[in-house]
């Protein structure tokens, strides 16, 4: 019988023992979390010893999924119970290492302490100004690591960052702005021309921040300028009466649009702390790693999952303005980039430049991302060689979340058939094909697909557990709009990703 090594340790016999135990559909249902808690609890206490398995107890793909995960539970759970926001997970790493190298960007080093000096400055200049806990700041600008640095201060002193899609102008970029309730504006000189474009229709209440990269500054009165405040500022923490929480909103990160004006998805610390974490934990990364982040930071791949990783662990990250296809695998020699980032149809751009000398001699032992086409997949990955293609689908408002971990070509994720099939967070569901409905059983509950069958993918919701949160919209009705109730059970609710 044919038998494989796993990466992992003696806590694998310990989960399949726990399995076999609970061998009723109700006690699994029931003990779900509690198997995978003991999991992750007695994986810290065991000796690490590899073990030869066999293919028929776990599948290897399916085995790292569920180890993975569980060491994603640990820490979300230590989050958790600490009450830890994305500010308290960055103070913890720059004690262990303040000069490490966190940001690169055009040829400069932001280390982990210049991050945090010019993250206080921006607390401390909105704090002085009379910004509080649970206000909004609309954010408009292009990569740069002072983009982080503003969203990050400003949540030492619990406002709220506002995500602006830096393609938006007139209507689409008001709608944001009002939407959000903002309270002000902070952007670059880059976008100067389009919020003046909507000035008339801004109200008066609304402050105007405006960051310049020189010294020229030749605005009305009305509009401030940042650049000389964060200079005038102390580079200090600020202290604060109510610390920022776990639970507490962090951003606002907006939908597309493409299906009528852009929604803001609600981005609270639990979540963007929890993207980071599967970044971290599923991809394995060490302080060895540096990503390669073209992605726009407007949006959760770019700013949560390639940024996040970098402000949470000892990873590094390298970001660029915009997207280049002909820059994109020499950007990744330079930097000696170990993980690349995709997103769309970029990876079908980068395919179609001419061919380069050395653009394989890149460190890259995978790329993560979403959009990979089947049909492009294979040629992809021998030009560039490229050793894993790791395909994820999330939705930013939701928390339906899954990984394809194993190379397979055109999968973009998979669900562990180590586990029973009513035990997972995740199904995929009949609908009717007229209406796009859920179609409901005699009992009026919905169906599992067969395998290959399709379906409309489902989170199943549940607030005490940050994997399965759903925090949805500002806008409560858009939200209610996301969710579907009595789905496998009476009373149980369900986050559905096709409505």
């Amino acid at each position: 019988m044919k038998g494989c090594w796993f990466e992992t340790d003696q806590t694998h016999c310990l989960i399949i023992f726990l399995l076999r135990i609970f061998n009723s559909d109700k006690a699994y249902s029931r003990n779900f979390d509690k198997i995978i808690n003991y999991y992750s609890i007695f994986s810290c206490f065991l000796d690490i010893r590899r073990l030869h398995l066999q293919h028929k107890i776990f599948p290897s793909a399916k085995d790292r999924f569920l180890y993975r995960m569980s060491q994603m539970k640990i820490e979300s759970s230590r989050y958790k119970n600490n009450d830890f926001s994305v500010g308290d997970v960055f103070a913890e790493q720059l004690k262990k290492n303040p000069n490490r190298d966190c940001i690169y960007f055009e040829g400069k080093t932001w280390k982990a302490i210049d991050v945090e000096e010019y993250s206080n400055r921006v607390a401390n200049v909105f704090q002085k100004a009379g910004y509080k806990r649970g206000d909004v700041v609309s954010l408009l600008m292009g990569n740069r690591p002072e983009y982080v640095c503003i969203w990050l201060g400003l949540s030492k002193i619990g406002v709220i960052t506002a995500l602006i899609n830096t393609n938006l102008k007139k209507n689409s970029l008001l709608h944001c702005f009002l939407t959000a309730k903002s309270k002000a504006i902070i952007f670059s000189e880059s976008y100067a021309e389009v919020v003046k474009e909507i000035e008339g229709d801004i109200p008066e209440s609304m402050t105007w921040y405006r960051l310049n990269d020189g010294d020229d500054f030749n605005e009305p009165d009305k509009i401030i300028n940042l650049k000389k405040c964060l200079e005038a500022a102390p580079v200090t923490p600020v202290s604060v009466t109510i610390r920022p929480s776990y639970k507490d909103h962090l951003m606002y990160i907006f939908t597309s649009g493409t299906t009528g004006m852009p929604k803001a998805a609600v981005m609270p610390h639990s979540r963007y702390l929890l993207a980071g974490l599967a970044a971290i934990c599923l991809l394995k990364l060490t302080k060895d790693d540096i990503i390669y982040n073209p992605l726009p930071m407007y949006h959760t791949a770019g700013g949560a999952l390639g940024i996040g990783a970098a402000l949470m662990s000892s990873t590094s990250v390298v970001i660029r303005p915009k997207f280049s296809a002909s820059n994109y695998f020499s950007d990744c020699v330079k930097y000696k980039c170990t993980i690349g980032q995709y997103i769309g149809e970029m990876c079908r751009y980068i395919l179609a430049t001419p061919v380069k000398a050395g653009e394989t001699n890149h460190r890259l032992r995978l790329m993560i991302g979403n959009g990979m086409r089947a049909s492009i997949w294979s040629r992809f990955v021998q030009r560039f060689q490229i050793p894993q293609i790791t395909e994820v689908y999330g939705a930013t408002e939701g928390n339906v979340n899954i990984c394809n971990l194993d190379n397979t070509i055109g999968a973009i994720g998979c669900f562990p058939k180590c586990l029973p099939q009513f035990l997972f967070p995740i199904a995929i569901i009949k609908v009717d094909e007229e209406t796009g409905q859920p179609c409901r059983n005699k009992h009026g509950f919905c169906e599992r697909c067969d395998i290959d069958e399709p379906g409309m993918l489902v989170g199943l919701i549940k607030q005490n557990d940050p994997t399965r949160q759903f925090h949805g919209y500002v806008d409560s009705e858009s939200s209610k709009k996301k969710t579907i109730e009595n789905v496998f059970k009476k009373g149980d609710r369900a986050f559905v990703s096709g409505k």
